[in-house]
């Protein structure tokens, strides 16, 4: 590198200073000869040199100041900032003599920059930055280098997205990612329900009705009760009466005796149930970009709007959702997974203007793991189980020795729900021409030629089987 002349008329001390500051601190100023015959001046954005001439300077123009500028100090001394990165000319007058330089300002070493070579030594590591991200270029030794310098870039910055890409030695070509997930979910539920409500006949027992119920399980009423007197008069004996019975069910036990004018209705109920379900979706992504699934559906939710009470409608989803985002190191696969799996409930719901708005039971996992291709993770441990004992019992009479137990009911609820996801990654990669399998050619048909009249001929046969050809997807894993 030979810098101006003017440099040279400083002296051989003044020269080396130049050139030690330029070569340790690595933002100082520098002057070449271009093939075009002007002299370059390479500068660092937000650093500034002095630019000495051989005659007294009258007047400078430059071509952009919001690149860079200059200003006259001193007759022969010209201070020049860089502001910001680009290339600009820089024209000097003097009495009898003019000079022009090509001022090229190279973008600033940033702090992410400085920060990572001191993390990761010996790493070719380069940081581009714009308006919406930050872009990492160069080459890595590891993949831990490789996503610890992306968690670095994010973190230095929340509003601007980082787009990585690191380059690995030997580094898989697939930029996509097949993602085979399994939602597995087994529910087991029990309920023991007892209970007794005591009653009467509706013309009663000795002209007297009478029940005895806790009221947490259905209980006979009556209705249409109706009866003649002797007289107005307290006490007075009673001549006719009627009524009827009114039941919501009869489970479990009924008995009544018409001659006692007395019945009885147990609840002794034990139920059990099991229940498996099963979701196998495939998605593919690529490097960095998120994927989604649903399998499910979407319920209306009415919602106020503001003062006016106007009344919009959002839809909620509900079912088997995952979202992920896969991000790929040479051999391994970085995923941000987000299985979730929720229904319906309206036995919590709420009523609004005469209709049932459901709540949802959602069970939802959010991990972030890493593995290589094929390999499986499993998310266990998603386990909801509800334990509930409800009991009901009469004052007084629920106390009394040995008979209490017929004036108290129960019901004991259990229910255990586990959900397990297994997740395998896989890189993908398009099937060239070549590699495309074949499918099935021969006709097949499915209904019988006919004449037009309804009848079938002759020879117009059956169907014709086709080819036991498997098909196969047009992206398929790739090989190691």
């Amino acid at each position: 590198m030979r810098n101006g002349n003017s440099y040279l008329r400083r002296g051989a001390s003044a020269f080396l200073a130049a050139l030690l500051c330029t070569i340790t601190t690595g933002v100082g100023a520098q002057t070449a000869d271009k093939p075009g015959g002007y002299d370059a001046i390479h500068l660092t954005a937000g650093r500034s040199t002095i630019l000495t001439t051989e005659f007294d300077v009258l007047r400078i123009a430059v071509t952009n100041p919001a690149i860079g500028d200059a200003t006259v100090v001193q007759p022969r001394e010209i201070l020049i900032d860089g502001k910001t990165a680009g290339t600009i000319s820089l024209i000097v007058w003097g009495s009898s003599r003019r000079a022009q330089y090509d001022l090229i300002i190279e973008p600033a070493v940033t702090t992410l920059q400085q920060q990572l070579q001191a993390l990761f030594p010996g790493e070719g590591i380069q940081v581009g930055i714009s308006d919406e991200a930050i872009v990492l270029s160069g080459s890595v030794s590891s993949n831990q280098v490789m996503l610890r310098a992306a968690e670095v870039a994010q973190a230095s910055s929340s509003k601007l997205k980082v787009i990585n890409m690191l380059q690995l030695p030997g580094g898989s070509e697939s930029q996509q990612v097949l993602l085979q997930v399994r939602f597995a979910e087994v529910n087991r539920r029990a309920l023991k329900e007892l209970g007794a409500s005591w009653f009467t006949s509706p013309t009663g027992v000795g002209n007297t009705i009478g029940r005895v119920t806790t009221q947490q399980f259905a209980a006979p009423g009556f209705d249409k009760i109706e009866y003649t007197k002797e007289s107005s008069s307290f006490g007075s004996d009673v001549t006719s009466a009627s009524g009827q019975f009114t039941f919501s069910d009869f489970l479990n036990i009924f008995l009544f005796s018409q001659k006692l004018d007395l019945g009885v209705m147990i609840r002794a109920l034990q139920s059990k149930g099991y229940l498996q379900s099963l979701a196998e979706p495939n998605l593919i992504a690529y490097n960095g970009q998120s994927a989604s699934f649903l399998a499910g559906g979407e319920f209306p939710v009415p919602v106020v709007q503001g003062l006016s009470n106007a009344v919009s409608v959002m839809f909620k989803e509900f079912g088997i959702k995952l979202n992920f985002t896969p991000t790929i190191a040479g051999d391994m696969i970085r995923l941000k997974v987000r299985p979730e799996v929720s229904s319906l409930d309206f036995a919590n719901g709420i009523t609004l203007s005469g209709f049932r708005i459901p709540s949802l039971i959602t069970r939802r996992a959010d991990t972030d793991v890493e593995l290589r291709d094929g390999q499986s993770f499993a998310i266990a441990g998603l386990l909801n189980n509800l334990s509930q004992d409800d009991t009901s019992a009469v004052p007084i009479l629920s106390s009394l020795p040995i008979i209490g137990a017929m004036f108290k009911s129960k019901a004991e609820r259990a229910e255990r729900t586990e959900l397990m996801v297994l997740i395998t990654p896989r890189l993908v990669r398009p099937l060239n021409p070549d590699e495309v399998p074949p499918l099935p050619n021969q006709l097949k048909k499915f209904l019988p030629a006919t004449d037009g009249i309804g009848q079938e001929l002759s020879g117009g046969g059956g169907p014709v089987d086709a080819p036991a050809h498997k098909p196969k997807t047009s992206a398929k894993p790739q090989q190691d």
